[in-house]
C-alpha cells in the first residue's frame, strides 16, 4: 500500500469516524485540534486504525503525533514494518 493511498484511507474514515469536515484535514493541521480529540476519542481512533491497518498500536506511539503529516508518517512507516515483517 502506497502513502497517497494510506493518507486517501485515514481522511475517509477521519470523516466518517469524526464527523469532521473534510477541508480541515491537511498535513500541518493539528491533528487533536482539529478532530476534538478527547481521552475515549483517542481509543477510538486507535481501534480504527488497527482495524483498518491491521496492526497493534502502542499510547506512547500517539506522544510524538500532533499534526496530520506526523499521524500519516507514522501509519505508512508501521504499515512498511508490517509488509517488511
Amino acid at each position: 500500500m502506497d502513502k497517497a493511498s494510506i493518507i486517501e484511507r485515514i481522511n475517509g474514515f477521519l470523516v466518517e469516524e469524526f464527523e469532521v469536515d473534510a477541508g480541515k484535514i491537511t498535513p500541518e493541521a493539528n491533528l487533536r485540534e482539529t478532530l476534538e480529540l478527547d481521552s475515549l476519542d483517542y481509543i477510538d481512533l486507535v481501534v480504527v486504525i488497527e482495524s483498518n491497518f491491521g496492526f497493534k498500536v502502542k499510547p506512547e506511539d500517539f506522544v510524538s503525533i500532533s499534526t496530520f503529516q506526523s499521524f500519516y508518517d507514522y501509519v505508512a512507516s508501521r504499515v512498511g514494518e508490517k509488509v517488511n515483517a
